[in-house]
């Protein structure tokens, strides 16, 4: 009889820490442009707080990767939440203080983002390390189902916070989060594992993209979801709230939206909880054309309740593909490689998104919101398509291991 991850000490932790720590990034999300705002930012200044942390995240990935690869995951977890909270903690001082100033905003935006580069690649190698292989897949579920129920809370939160104290109290509130999901990942314990092999920065990058571009399956599917991400941002960012302004009654049903997707991706989790393909790949990528059906309603655009109902089978239909696939990283790639390749995943995922939210706005001027958004949720039905013309990710099969011990 398989037991519920929830047994181990170690993944409870775990959830606890990402349910914190996202729930605290959602406010400082909200908090982070009316802290902007209230210094007389501009929206373009707003904009360049934004990539000013997207920057770094981008180009510090690859040495998260390596880093979260050589030494103990929730160690290197732990340091980077510490490093995020005195981040955070330093903008909501100067924000409360009303001494802030958009440079300083901009440097510490960036160092926020240095933050997500290292932790992101040691928590996606660290959860497996937490429950036995047979437990990963409902694992990446109920962990995928809780963060985003605490994105959908953290935003929801983080407005009221905004509302009632100002912008300041939720950047507190981000760091207070970070320093309590520091303090979980230290009661973490695992068996002691041998030392990793002392070797260069480089041999550790060059090692990883070879297990990264020697899975035709992985890199293919890397390339599609880069187009995704990037189609995505765009319309997050910029297309969305167009179309909500023109046609479909502002920002409020523009929130409803966002928040409809956010329910499905909660949705979908906890179908993934007992969902099982065989066809591991397969499947979940049949899913993925739903995302193309949110850009299409929103070109007609369909009334608010209909463009909301597609949001949230769109967002419902991607989270089967996102289990699916953190199972599929875990069973395939190698323990001690899986955070190097994670972090080639992540670089592939979100390297053009900073260009695609500059763009978009250009384009929709040149050739309308409408057009830009039919013609992206084409191009996401065609590569989906193509990619599942490969082999490799036709022909992927679920590992089913025999259950074994995890640290607890």
């Amino acid at each position: 009889m398989r037991m519920w991850p929830l047994a181990s000490r170690n993944f409870r932790l775990l959830v606890s820490c990402n349910v914190i720590s996202v729930t605290g990034s959602a406010v400082a999300n909200v908090a982070i442009p009316f802290a902007v705002l209230g210094i007389g930012g501009s929206a373009r200044d707003v904009g360049y707080v934004a990539t000013a942390k997207f920057t770094p995240l981008i180009l510090t990935l690859l040495l998260g990767g390596v880093i979260a690869d050589r030494l103990p995951r929730h160690q290197v977890l732990f340091a980077a939440n510490l490093f995020q909270a005195a981040a955070s903690g330093a903008a909501a001082a100067l924000v409360l203080s009303h001494r802030a100033r958009l440079w300083e905003l901009i440097v510490l935006a960036a160092a926020a983002g240095v933050g997500v580069a290292v932790s992101y690649p040691a928590a996606q190698g660290l959860l497996p390390q937490t429950v036995a292989p047979d437990q990963r897949a409902a694992a990446n579920a109920l962990d995928r189902t809780c963060r985003n129920t605490a994105s959908i809370g953290g935003a929801a939160l983080g407005g009221l916070l905004v509302a009632l104290g100002g912008a300041g109290l939720g950047l507190a509130i981000d760091a207070a989060s970070f320093l309590v999901a520091g303090a979980l990942r230290f009661l973490m314990r695992f068996d002691a594992t041998p030392p990793a092999a002392r070797s260069r920065m480089l041999a550790d990058l060059r090692e990883g993209w070879r297990e990264f571009t020697s899975r035709r399956w992985l890199w293919t599917i890397v390339v599609q979801f880069g187009f995704v991400t990037t189609a995505g941002s765009a319309l997050v960012s910029v297309l969305g709230p167009l179309v909500a302004h023109a046609s479909l009654g502002g920002a409020a049903t523009w929130g409803l939206l966002v928040a409809g997707y956010g329910l499905g991706g909660v949705c979908g989790g906890v179908v993934m909880l007992r969902f099982r393909p065989g066809r591991i790949l397969l499947v979940p990528l049949l899913f993925v054309p739903a995302f193309s059906a949110l850009f299409w309603a929103l070109a007609v655009p369909l009334p608010a309740a209909p463009d909301i109902a597609v949001s949230f089978l769109a967002g419902g239909c991607l989270e089967v593909f996102e289990v699916c696939w953190a199972t599929t990283l875990q069973q395939q790639i190698p323990g001690d490689r899986l955070s190097r390749v994670s972090s080639y995943d992540a670089l592939g995922n979100y390297a053009l998104t900073p260009v695609a939210i500059a763009v978009a706005g250009g384009l929709a001027g040149a050739f309308g919101t409408r057009a830009v958004l039919v013609v992206s949720g084409v191009l996401i039905a065609l590569i989906t398509v193509a990619v599942l013309l490969v082999p490799e990710v036709r022909n992927m099969r679920r590992q089913e291991p025999a259950s074994s011990r995890a640290d607890r």
